[in-house]
């Protein structure tokens, strides 16, 4: 049976390497797949999914004034049956976008898997992330870890300086350079001016 799926995380948990490996068990079993992004993350390039690690896929691009539901059935009338849906930074939705990829669930029986943050940089729900937290089938966490060791679940922006922004349009696109996931206890303290950022560091040498 078809579902809405929400795989939701901090930053830097790996949710677009999870994605681009769901789109390669589909492929590699003849199933087609196809990717949605949003077209303000251009960091890859409009269209264009790209993981921390290297991994990448060609997607399509929509924004947020688009029916997500139309795009899906355009798709399948100019190249076939779809088995699957993949939704990357899916916390930029609208709540009118979610109710769309939910026909996508309930009408075409197209399973739909979203990947996204819960809250941006001052601890509130984006849009996307509300209603995907509220009407999707299923809902799994991927997890990440804080500099503290604990479990990361909020995330700090930061500025040129690597301070703590604490005020600012809810989005903003960023890397390792803009956001840092830390653990609750330690957002606290960070945006209470109590403690500090410690910088990420790069990945180890293979």
């Amino acid at each position: 049976m078809a579902k809405l799926y929400f795989y939701y995380s901090a930053m830097n948990a790996g949710k677009t390497t999870t994605l681009l490996q769901s789109a390669h068990n589909y492929r590699e079993r003849g199933m087609r797949v196809a990717i949605l992004t949003p077209r303000l993350d251009d960091r890859a390039g409009a269209g264009v999914v790209a993981s921390r690690i290297g991994l990448r896929s060609e997607g399509i691009a929509f924004e947020r004034t688009d029916d997500l539901d139309a795009i899906v059935r355009r798709d399948i009338a100019q190249h076939g049956p779809l088995n699957c849906v993949l939704v990357d930074e899916s916390q930029f939705l609208t709540k009118a976008q979610v109710w769309q990829l939910s026909e996508v669930v309930d009408a075409l029986r197209i399973p739909v898997l979203c990947y996204g943050l819960r809250t941006d940089f001052r601890g509130e729900l984006f849009e996307g992330s509300q209603y995907l937290l509220a009407w999707a089938d299923e809902l799994t966490e991927i997890k990440t870890i804080c500099h503290t060791g604990k479990k990361a679940t909020m995330v700090v922006r930061v500025d040129a300086q690597g301070r703590a922004v604490r005020e600012g349009p809810q989005v903003e696109i960023g890397g390792n350079d803009r956001y840092i996931s830390v653990s609750r206890a330690e957002y606290k303290k960070v945006m209470s001016g109590e403690g500090t950022i410690e910088p990420v560091q790069p990945p180890l040498p293979l």
